[in-house]
C-alpha cells in the first residue's frame, strides 16, 4: 500500500514531525519537490509499506492534501522512475 501527499511550502516544516512517527518511519519513504519530478505541487512524500501504517500517515498528514487515483500512481511512477535513474548512473560511474 502506499500513500502521496502534496505538501505546500509553508507547511514543509511539518513534514519531519510527522515522518518522526514511529510506525510511520519505519516505512519506505521519498520526498522531493514536485517540480523535480515533472508535476505541479509542493513537496511530495511518498510512503509505502504496510496497510495499517499507510492508513496512520493519513492522520499525520492531515495539513497536506493526499493524491489519490490517477495522480497518486503517476506520482509514484515518477518517484520510481527517478530512483531507477539514480541507480543506474550509480552502476555506471561503478561499473555495475
Amino acid at each position: 500500500m502506499f500513500a502521496v501527499y502534496d505538501v505546500k511550502p509553508a507547511d514543509r516544516a511539518q513534514i519531519d514531525a510527522a515522518l518522526k512517527d514511529d510506525r510511520v518511519s519505519r516505512q519506505s519513504i521519498a520526498v522531493r519537490d514536485a517540480a523535480a519530478l515533472g508535476l505541479q505541487g509542493g513537496t511530495l512524500v511518498l510512503i509505502e509499506g504496510e496497510e495499517t501504517a499507510v492508513r496512520h500517515s493519513h492522520e499525520l498528514f492531515a495539513f497536506a492534501t493526499r493524491l489519490e487515483g490517477s495522480k497518486a500512481d503517476d506520482a509514484r511512477q515518477r518517484f520510481k522512475a527517478q530512483d531507477e535513474d539514480v541507480a543506474s548512473g550509480v552502476g555506471l560511474i561503478f561499473g555495475g
